[in-house]
């Protein structure tokens, strides 16, 4: 790990171990492995006339070629690969070994039968997008929108001093600002989970070719779409090229990037409120927040997390980008692309572990919350006018424009002197002298 070069493999190896399950060469061989095998089941259950009556036992033996896949399988196909100098016919050939170990050396011909690599790669790739998605994305995404769920109820009653433009501004409650992220998220949630996961699987230019002059009375494309679907939970893109369009991924990428943007924006809102002390954290006994100030407890988490979903959205943005041009029927350019899927969502997983790790580390001080908004007593301006409106009272807003706008400081007296003085009856004004900082929030959400 001291030697690797990005820090995914590196200084974040522990985070991310669970991805290399999905994005690592060895998950690409494993996939690309497994669409292989399943496609020859599926050729077999339709079945081929020359496959007609192949054993079940043989296809269990087959699906355990895949559930037993080693280390040492991937190196060998590796190993393969540097005498066929292509990735996925040494995974073919890597099958015929294992056909000929099985006794069904007739039949390994069909192994690949009709295809072109794009047909594996374009189902490998999105299948393991698919599951690092459902499996790891989606439920870690989910416990940041629930933990800020119970942080946003939590703190549904703590006034908080609003700043619009860096300013003070009317009072809110912190709950309601937590729970704005939380609205976000779960918006984008909604998205995110209506964009399919597509594959490409047509043959040399997506229009069957060999398949079609091999058999030409079986409908291709309904067996296509079926293997696509029931056998790997995928959709099949209809008219291609040799590769698969990657609008789809290409959305689901910008989905990704959109929630890591609104989490930036709740990274820098708490950063700002660790800044102004309405949040102190945790300390950890040995832990260090600078080398040369002891005092400090710095808001890393946070700031680890933005630089990483930066990065992040900086590859997404790329990915978004390139994926879905390609010239003519095919270049490779999208190849080497891919490979660099894992590396984005890695760096988004990086940061989840970093939001998370800091929300449980706050720790409210409502002392300096409340100590700002009465410090600001300016704020109820906007609902002395507004009452005053409501009374009709001549030119309001000016009124306390003059009593308040570039003043440092206007305090409870200020504001009761400033009402004591205005024509309306007693009742108004005692209405208006109930208006604090502290309780002018409006609707609790």
């Amino acid at each position: 790990m001291l030697e690797a070069i990005s820090p995914i493999d590196g200084r974040y190896a522990r985070q991310t171990k669970e991805l290399s399950n999905y994005f690592s060469e060895f998950a690409l061989i494993r996939y690309r492995v497994f669409v292989e095998i399943q496609y020859f089941i599926a050729l077999a259950n339709f079945p081929l006339p020359q496959l007609e009556g192949f054993e079940e036992d043989k296809i269990e033996a087959l699906d355990k070629i895949f559930e037993s896949f080693s280390l040492e399988d991937a190196q060998a196909i590796k190993d393969i690969e540097k005498v066929t100098n292509h990735d996925v016919k040494a995974v073919e050939y890597f099958l015929r070994d294992k056909f000929d170990a099985l006794g069904l050396e007739k039949y390994k011909e069909f192994i690949h039968f009709g295809l072109t690599s794009q047909d594996v790669n374009n189902t490998a790739t999105p299948l393991s997008i698919k599951h690092a998605v459902e499996r790891i994305y989606l439920p870690m995404i989910q416990k940041i929108r629930n933990e800020l769920n119970i942080k946003a109820q939590e703190w549904r009653d703590i006034a908080l001093l609003a700043r619009t433009h860096g300013q003070p501004a009317s009072p809110t409650t912190l709950g309601k600002e937590i729970r704005v992220f939380v609205e976000r998220i779960d918006n984008q949630l909604v998205l995110f989970k209506q964009i399919p996961l597509s594959a490409k699987f047509g043959g040399a230019t997506g229009n069957f070719n060999a398949h079609t002059v091999a058999y030409p009375l079986i409908d291709w494309r309904v067996f296509a779409d079926d293997f696509v679907k029931e056998y790997l939970g995928l959709e099949r893109q209809q008219a291609t090229t040799q590769i698969e369009h990657y609008d789809n991924m290409a959305a689901l990428f910008q989905a990704m990037s959109r929630i890591n943007t609104i989490l930036i924006d709740l990274c820098r809102d708490i950063w700002s409120y660790v800044s102004v002390d309405y949040f102190k954290q945790k300390t950890k006994a040995g832990e260090v927040g600078s080398s040369a100030m002891p005092h400090k407890v710095n808001p890393i988490d946070f700031e680890n997390a933005e630089g990483n979903l930066g990065l992040a959205n900086a590859i997404f943005e790329h990915l978004a980008a390139k994926l879905p041009v390609s010239r003519l029927q095919r270049d490779l350019t999208d190849s080497t692309v891919l490979r660099n899927i894992g590396v984005p969502i890695s760096h988004t997983h990086i940061a989840f572990t970093s939001i998370l790790r800091g929300l449980d580390k706050l720790l409210l001080n409502e002392q300096k919350l409340y100590d700002d908004l009465e410090a600001n007593w300016m704020i109820v301006a906007e609902g002395i006018q507004t009452i005053l409106r409501r009374e009709n009272y001549p030119h309001p807003y000016e009124a306390l424009k003059q009593l308040t706008r570039g003043k440092t400081a206007i305090g409870k007296k200020d504001m009761v002197d400033f009402i004591d003085t205005l024509d309306v009856n007693e009742d108004v004004k005692e209405e208006l002298r109930t208006l604090s900082p502290h309780t002018y929030i409006g609707v609790k959400l």
